[in-house]
């Protein structure tokens, strides 16, 4: 069994608090350069991308030095390069840092902005901004929450504490507690706790669920409600895509602001902020595995139908 070669540090600094790409070319490539493989790779770059980035000689290598175009290809051989930053809507709401020590950062995501870089939100995440205002460059996102939701996000601040933040989530030994406003359903009977299998295929928008061992697990009671509309107070067991969105959906109460559920409707106009999607991370409790410290965070946002 082929031992996996550590990535070396990136060469590249950050540009608005974006990371260069990193890409380590394959052990059982047939591409004769590196330039070759990254065109095959890179198909939606767009036409001549990759060539021109190579002629202004933004590809390099670990020593950061420009990769030229010809160079051989080499198994193995690690290359960076910062992508064009799309062309973002700012999101007009701020970051709210709710806790900070030399270990952690925990911020009060709004809605709409993406927690970390991923497809068109870029520079316009949480993680990109956080990295900006608080000048951290080796700030990381311990978990994520989907761009659409708003409330409590871990980051951390050592590369090499992050696995023990990261594990804390994978191990379940983070208290989460959500908030979301949906129609009020008197016949619906509350509190009760919802299991059920979710599935995520990918390139498809919306999760399912299916026949087979339950992989989601929330509790669901609510909090109050009022005019039609309620307040839920959801506890997820585990973390699923959209888990919490699936099952209030499931219960015949779809979230507020939903685009996907009940269905998947059209896209809205680029800087379109007025129907955000009335799900809250509320309430974090775990114990700082790198400190011992017993954290509680509550979010200060209010969701408002």
């Amino acid at each position: 069994m082929r031992r996996r070669t550590p990535p070396p540090p990136a060469p590249l600094a950050q540009i608005d608090g974006v990371d260069p790409v990193r890409v380590r070319l394959p052990h059982d490539g047939m591409w004769a350069t590196v330039r070759e493989h990254l065109v095959a790779r890179l198909t939606g770059a767009g036409p001549g991308m990759v060539e021109s980035m190579f002629d202004a000689g933004r590809v390099v290598g670990a020593d950061g030095r420009a990769v030229a175009p010809d160079a051989p290809y080499e198994p193995g051989m690690f290359v960076w390069f910062h992508r064009e930053l799309p062309a973002e809507v700012p999101v007009p709401f701020p970051v709210e840092v709710v806790y900070r020590d030399d270990h952690i950062v925990v911020a009060d995501k709004p809605h709409f902005l993406a927690t970390t870089p991923r497809g068109t939100h870029v520079a316009e995440t949480a993680l990109a901004r956080l990295r900006r205002e608080l000048d951290i460059p080796t700030l990381t996102a311990a978990h994520r929450l989907d761009r659409l939701t708003a409330g409590l996000v871990l980051f951390t601040v050592r590369p090499e504490e992050r696995g023990a933040y990261q594990t804390l989530f994978r191990d379940r030994r983070v208290y989460k507690e959500y908030e979301a406003i949906a129609p009020y359903e008197p016949s619906l009977v509350l509190p009760r706790t919802v299991r059920s299998r979710i599935v995520k295929e990918r390139g498809v928008q919306a999760a399912r669920e299916v026949e087979g061992e339950p992989n989601a697990e929330t509790y669901v009671e609510i909090a109050g409600h009022r005019g039609g509309l309620a307040r839920y107070r959801l506890v997820p067991a585990t973390g699923q895509t959209h888990q919490l969105r699936v099952h209030l959906n499931a219960l015949g109460v779809p979230i507020l602001g939903d685009p996907l559920y009940p269905e998947v409707t059209a896209p809205v106009p680029a800087g379109d902020f007025r129907n955000p999607l009335r799900l809250l991370a509320r309430r974090l409790e775990f114990t700082d595995p790198v400190t011992g410290r017993e954290h509680t965070f509550v979010s200060e946002r209010v969701l408002t139908a």
